[in-house]
């Protein structure tokens, strides 16, 4: 089969690798149909992290179920399926308490999984992972493109929400216009805010972000984004979101908040340690810090009811589509800031 291979900074490559194979009864070999690249992609590919040369990539996948062990009984040959980024078994303590991307029998979908960017991936804890799409939406192209967000981008823009407390009648604010703070606007107005604040650097996204809900935008680098973002809200908001990962993002985050408010964080910390987080803005004014990498699973009936409902579409963060081999250019357009996010069709 072909699928997406790592092979340094800059380089990713379509090549024929071994297609995989059961290997537990557990098990489910899915034909990818539909994937994405994610921002935290962009991460080994611009060489700001490490990863191993000569590794699949992808954790996004969605397609159709061809072959299943004898002990996967949720799903079967002919189902049309998407799994979250992290496979959990459905069943050890963390799992139930919601708390997926905890599971003591969690894998990712690299290595000899076959790489969610590729033609085929074998999924262990089938029951546990994968998430049906009803028979009636299994070709609806549109349905399944609104659909696939909720492998990541979607249920972490809701888990960021759900930590930060955001409430029916609430004020909220939603730092960074990535895929995850756009869909941390979509999953906002779900919940019910009164008022959202999406703070970016992109007016291309903000725009988005307005249409998906937002009642103001606040774009950086045109004077004090704090400040800004204390005049619109009259002071701060109880429900901060961080949706970026960075120490500026971090900052911006708690200094909005207000005393006694939460700020519910998703971004995966990426140049922030202990030594480099202003943890007295917290203690002095009793603010809060929930999340973490979101168990999207959790999540993933009650988004998928509201998509194919008509009440939720996460869809337009795809701004760039290409087959299996554009990836390389898929990959070169994100890096560039030329598309937002990457829809992958094979």
């Amino acid at each position: 089969m072909r699928a997406a291979v790592f092979h340094g900074p800059g380089d990713v490559r379509v090549e024929e690798v071994p297609k995989p194979e059961l290997t537990e009864p557990t098990d489910a070999l899915v034909r990818v149909t539909h994937t994405a690249i994610c921002g935290s992609d962009l991460w080994f590919y611009n060489g700001d992290s490490d990863r191993e040369q000569g590794s699949r990539v992808g954790h996004e996948p969605m397609g159709i179920v061809e072959e299943v062990g004898e002990d996967v009984r949720r799903v079967e040959p002919g189902d049309r399926v998407f799994a979250p980024f992290v496979i959990s078994c459905g069943q050890c303590e963390f799992c139930r308490k919601g708390l997926h991307t905890s599971c003591v029998n969690g894998d990712s979908w690299s290595g000899e999984n076959g790489g969610a960017q590729g033609e085929y991936v074998r999924t262990p804890h089938a029951d546990g992972t994968l998430v049906r799409v009803p028979d009636r939406y299994a070709d609806d192209e549109d349905a399944l493109e609104s659909v696939l967000p909720l492998t990541d981008v979607m249920g972490t823009g809701h888990h960021a929400a759900v930590s930060a407390g955001v409430e029916p009648g609430s004020t909220c604010v939603v730092v960074g216009d990535g895929a995850v703070g756009l869909c941390g606007v979509l999953a906002a107005r779900r919940l019910g805010a009164r008022r959202i604040v999406a703070v970016g650097h992109h007016e291309d996204r903000l725009a988005l972000a307005d249409e998906f809900g937002a009642t103001d935008t606040v774009l950086g680098g045109e004077g004090d984004e704090v400040e800004q973002v204390l005049d619109v809200t009259d002071g701060g908001a109880d429900h901060v979101m961080e949706c970026v990962g960075a120490a500026s993002s971090m900052d911006t985050a708690v200094s909005v908040c207000r005393p006694g408010g939460t700020v519910g964080y998703v971004g995966v910390p990426h140049g922030v340690d202990a030594a480099g987080l202003e943890l007295y803005d917290f203690f002095g004014d009793n603010v809060t810090l929930r999340g973490g990498v979101a168990p999207v699973r959790a999540y993933a009936e009650e988004l998928l009811a509201d998509v194919l409902g008509g009440t939720l579409d996460p869809a337009p963060i795809f701004t760039k589509t290409v087959d299996l081999d554009g990836v390389p250019e898929g990959y070169r357009a994100m890096a560039d800031r030329e598309a937002l996010k990457v829809l992958v069709t094979l």
